[in-house]
């Protein structure tokens, strides 16, 4: 009687052993950086925490391929869960923006809308509390913008109206309403964390009947997820989620996917990029407006009470926002740097414009309808490389995108955000060296694929 050989079940355990040792220790990494308070004292010290933290990532990942695929959903889901909870062993570190959310949940409990009144607005003054708003010697904090007298704040940008779309604003308000008092900046941080594992989750799901559940992992293991989704709770982890849930019920059921798309649209707007991948192949109008017209419904629908409850412009701050940042002069901060390199800055917004409406015709037109979330990181990533934005939280969107996809290369965007948030405050120019190696990773990433199709091509044409 014969056996079979033990090579590839002892060859699996090995690599499942070698994937959760290097998990562990990137955990353990995990919560040194998130306690470590280094944004304002030492970007460039931080910047390499971060570094080895990407590096075990990247190496995690790497193992997991030799894990077999039935008995990868279950490391990267216990994985998953034990990266995202490594975000909440200290208060928010590198943003604040956490606190905006608290302070306007709290304002819509009152009945008031978040976009009437500044929280600096003395109208809303009995609603502050120490937490908030300290005072005396709290406020020489860097974190902390002043106020009247001795009064000072942890939220950014006080004397503004909220920036946030509804969705984002209901949530806001559903946290504070279910939170104990006295919790604090921990609501948000859980709810970061349940959104994350939710993320992975949905990703698995998808994975398992239309791709490999190992790349869920570049999602669930991603060091941005605890600092950015948990630790800063961004808002954008529940568009994520959203737009990820999206696009997996574009493939058979395009209404309830646009209705999702719309909803995380309604949360964060930077989902507005995913529709062309959305459309993905679409040829008849009727099959695009049955994506587009929910997607547009579900945004009315959620600003309309809104509107008709505020005073002020339910777009707030968003103008001013755009201008702040520099999107609408090229020449003020290191938006567009890329492109800057080698055009007059007078040249980036129209350059800008054609390349993007260029890319989303050839996603629509060319676009894998039962891979919907290809053509949409095509589109998300270069919206990204053109734009080089200063905020590592807004590449939460592209990393799930990578993890729905494949194409690990992408990641390298994630990586250029972080620098640009983080080491280029005390490294001047390493934003658009970042960038540019992103870059460089995607096109050497496109080369390395479609060098078997090209071989392939010549080969049938010589035939």
């Amino acid at each position: 009687m014969t056996h079979p050989p033990l090579t590839a079940p002892v060859s699996a355990r090995r690599a499942t052993a070698a994937t959760a040792a290097l998990l562990a220790v990137l955990t353990a990494l995990l919560v040194v950086t998130v306690r470590k308070d280094g944004y304002f004292a030492d970007p460039a010290g931080l910047s390499w925490w971060y570094a080895v933290c990407w590096a075990l990532f990247a190496a995690a990942a790497a193992a997991l391929r030799r894990v077999p695929a039935r008995h990868a959903a279950a490391l990267v889901l216990a994985g998953g869960v034990a990266v995202a909870a490594t975000g909440l062993v200290a208060p928010p570190r590198t943003s604040t923006d956490s606190f905006r959310y608290a302070w306007d949940g709290r304002v819509q409990a009152t009945g008031t809308s978040p976009y009437d009144h500044p929280p600096a607005d003395p109208a809303l003054a009995p609603l502050r509390d120490a937490w908030l708003f300290p005072d005396g010697a709290a406020c020489g904090g860097p974190d902390l913008v002043p106020l009247s007298g001795d009064v000072c704040t942890r939220i950014n940008r006080p004397r503004v109206h909220t920036v946030y779309p509804p969705a984002g604003e209901l949530y806001f308000l559903l946290v504070h309403t279910v939170s104990p008092d006295g919790v604090r900046h921990k609501a948000l941080q859980v709810g970061g964390a349940v959104l994350a594992v939710g993320t992975t989750l949905v990703l698995l799901r998808i994975l398992r009947r239309r791709g490999d559940p190992r790349t869920a992992a570049y999602w669930a293991w991603c060091p941005a997820v605890p600092v950015e989704a948990v630790n800063n709770a961004h808002v954008d982890t529940l568009a994520v989620l959203l737009s990820v849930a999206a696009l997996g019920l574009t493939v058979r059921h395009r209404a309830a996917g646009g209705a999702l798309l719309g909803l995380a649209a309604a949360v964060k707007l930077l989902p507005a990029v995913l529709l062309p991948g959305a459309l993905s192949g679409v040829r008849r109008a009727r099959d695009a407006a049955a994506t587009l017209v929910p997607a547009a419904a579900v945004l009315a629908a959620l600003y309309l009470p809104y509107v008709l409850l505020s005073h002020s412009s339910v777009l707030g701050y968003l103008g001013g926002y755009a201008a702040e940042e520099g999107y609408q002069d090229p020449s003020s901060h290191d938006r567009y740097a890329l492109l800057r390199l080698v055009l007059p800055d007078s040249w980036a917004v129209p350059v800008v414009v054609a390349g993007m409406l260029a890319v989303s015709l050839y996603v629509i037109r060319r676009g894998d309808p039962q891979r919907p979330w290809s053509g949409a990181l095509l589109v998300t990533g270069t919206s990204f490389l053109l734009l080089t934005p200063g905020y590592s939280w807004y590449a939460l969107l592209l990393v799930a995108l990578v993890a729905l996809d494949g194409r690990w290369e992408w990641l390298g965007v994630a990586v250029a955000g972080a620098t640009a948030y983080i080491t280029a405050r005390a490294v001047p120019g390493a934003a658009t060296a970042a960038y540019a190696a992103a870059a460089l990773a995607v096109a050497c990433g496109w080369a390395l694929r479609s060098a078997p199709l090209r071989r392939a091509n010549a080969t049938a044409r010589a035939r």
